[in-house]
């Protein structure tokens, strides 16, 4: 279950790390989103990501919540599950 984003801009493009709660990590870039993209696009990209993979393995929603940026080109989200579906 994903537990954390931290997304970075670079020169090649924009860079995402998810934490997860087991203390995995995926790492990767955002290969459908351009270099010169806005960072709010760039945001929006990266939680639909979280989003459908926590739906796709986990069955969960999720809520994305991004901190104030600590230095450019780099955000930092907090993921809380918003709900499970009931056992069927």
């Amino acid at each position: 279950m994903p537990m954390g984003i931290v997304l970075l801009a670079t020169p090649e493009g924009w860079r995402h790390s998810v934490f997860t709660v087991e203390g995995g990590m995926l790492c990767g870039r955002l290969a459908d989103v351009p270099v010169n993209t806005a960072p709010a696009e760039a945001r929006a990209a990266v939680t639909a990501m979280v989003v459908g993979l926590a739906q796709d393995f986990h069955e969960a929603d999720v809520d994305v919540t991004w901190d104030p940026p600590r230095e450019p080109g780099s955000w930092t989200a907090q993921v809380t599950v918003a709900a499970t579906p009931p056992n069927v």
